[in-house]
């Protein structure tokens, strides 16, 4: 499995060599430089740099053992742990690309990324082991030898992670990698439908390591790790800390309380969150009495974070707070630093260095400052392509007229005079009511200051006079009684005409994704067929 896409177009604004370096080799050095120095934190379980690579070296000495070759592709089905991420980087250290899955997915669908992947090993944790009998057989290619469980042995069609790596070298000895080679491939999250395989190579992520390390992502930072290791935000800041010899505070699953503990107890300096984990953090009622003063910087993605969020994280929460906004396919890459730009907020920032972002109309043409169209962008870290898509990777291509190539975003936003960059919507979100175009996140934020509304989210339903209509989805905070008409005159009274509400209606809770993104197609679903 080498020819995973056609050969991508590479923007090149940085010089490659020594990063590849960094990743291919420096990482052996701290067996020698730090062997004592605490590389994983996992529960009550501290690793030393010398142990951690002794374990990783023997699973990658393991893994050529048994026939993999550079851009062969390993795939792990597992929550968070040392041995997780001794598999992660040991694949890197073998040659191979790692093809990390999540437990969220269904069985059929797990199968068709195995499958799509062309992975010649599988790793499952005990945890998994309901979904690894659901694909068990249907993965025909995939030997029982190369069928482990990473703490447990599954059954008769696989073996123990112990009896797999018995005997197996901890000795060094990386494969050589180019720029071009694969890195690892990451599965959409599903929330636009059938995941896609997107492949990073080595240029990508020599790229990303080195812009985060200058986030202070490097050998001092301790990372507390409350993402899964199959979404690129976890890997973001997960790979400069690893690489760059800093320590990592692994959580198999992330708990409010539990963070706060961790990040106490180990002097947390970094962490990489989501909004909605933030909002629980926040919410947590014994907040103020952990200490927090080690942190330097927290980091947030995956969804826009709420400037009343914001506000509160920096008061009360040491450290700055920079909000990143980007693809997990790459090419549009903007950060926000909160605490210099109060004032910016709402918006997600800037381009980083290196990277351009345009705003394009229907017919693809730019815009200027100010117009909404959809978001395209490009930079220094851009993926290779869709695993075995060819077509759907050409799709999310644009040229530009000085013949520049940018990557699609299907965001609508704008960009200011200032350049800084807001987002409205999913171009498919977006919602056409009576002809005018409606962006959810502007009724969101309304619904989101009304003081007894703890969650919402706005969809379009179909509307026999206007086409669609806007609903908004509400959670209200515990103990109150306010009442869905109160809350829908309430914004109403705040919206436009041509955005007014049509109802209200009260959930629990809102689906979300591991990440924390709202599943807007799962919530649009109830009402299609009505």
């Amino acid at each position: 499995m080498k020819d995973y896409v056609q050969k991508m177009p590479v923007y090149a604004p940085v010089n490659d060599s020594e990063t590849l370096d960094a990743i291919g080799w420096k990482v052996q050095e701290y067996a020698h430089t730090q062997p004592d120095k605490i590389a994983l934190i996992e529960g009550d379980h501290t690793i030393s740099w010398q142990r951690f690579l002794n374990r990783a070296n023997a699973f990658a000495n393991q893994l050529r053992a048994q026939g993999l070759t550079t851009g062969d592709t390993v795939a792990g089905l597992s929550e968070n742990s040392a041995d997780f991420v001794a598999l992660y980087l040991g694949t890197l250290i073998a040659g191979g690309c790692m093809v990390p899955l999540s437990g969220m997915a269904s069985g059929e669908s797990l199968a068709l990324m195995i499958n799509d992947c062309d992975a010649r090993f599988l790793f499952v944790s005990h945890r998994n082991d309901s979904l690894y009998g659901e694909v068990r057989d249907h993965l025909s290619h995939i030997a029982a030898n190369k069928r482990i469980g990473l703490d447990y042995r599954p059954d008769d069609s696989a073996i123990s992670l112990e009896d797999w790596v018995q005997g197996a070298s901890g000795k060094p000895d990386p494969a050589r990698v180019g720029l071009d080679d694969a890195f690892n491939i990451i599965y959409s999250s599903g929330t636009t439908g059938s995941p896609k395989g997107i492949l990073h190579d080595y240029r990508f992520r020599s790229r990303q390591i080195r812009r985060m390390t200058t986030n202070g992502l490097n050998g001092d930072a301790i990372n507390l790790v409350s993402t899964p290791l199959y979404s690129n935000t976890t890997l973001v800041s997960v790979l400069p800390t690893l690489f760059n010899g800093g320590t990592l505070v692994i959580m198999p699953k992330f708990n409010a309380h539990q963070f706060l503990e961790l990040a106490q107890a180990h002097k947390v300096t970094h962490a990489m969150l989501v909004p909605v984990q933030y909002q629980r953090i926040l919410a947590e009622p014994d907040f103020d009495r952990f200490d927090l003063s080690a942190f330097q910087l927290k980091l947030s993605t995956s969804a826009p974070l709420r400037a009343k969020v914001i506000a509160e994280a920096l008061e009360r929460w040491p450290g700055n707070l920079i909000e990143v906004y980007g693809l997990t396919e790459g090419g549009i890459s903007t950060s926000l630093d909160c605490g210099q730009h109060p004032d910016k907020w709402e918006s997600v920032g800037k381009p980083t260095e290196g990277a351009e972002v345009r705003i394009l109309d229907e017919q693809l043409r730019p815009l200027p400052v100010g117009e909404i169209g959809e978001i395209v962008g490009r930079a220094g870290a851009m993926m290779r392509g869709y695993c075995n898509r060819d077509e759907q990777t050409r799709e999310i291509l644009w040229t530009s007229p000085e013949g520049e190539v940018f990557y699609k975003s299907g965001d609508m936003g704008r960009l200011d005079e200032d350049g800084f960059l807001y987002i409205l919507d999913r171009r498919k979100d977006m919602i056409i009511s009576g002809g005018f175009n409606i962006y959810a996140v502007d009724l969101e934020k309304i619904l989101l200051a009304h003081p007894e509304v703890s969650d919402a989210a706005v969809i379009g339903i179909p509307s026999e006079y206007w086409g669609e209509t806007p609903l908004g989805l509400v959670v209200r905070k515990t103990g109150t009684t306010t009442s869905a008409d109160d809350i829908l005159e309430w914004a109403n009274l705040r919206l436009g005409k041509a955005q007014r509400l049509s109802a209200v209606e009260f959930r629990d809770d809102l689906p979300r994704n591991t990440i924390g993104k709202v599943l807007k197609r799962e919530l649009r679903a109830d009402y299609l067929n009505q």
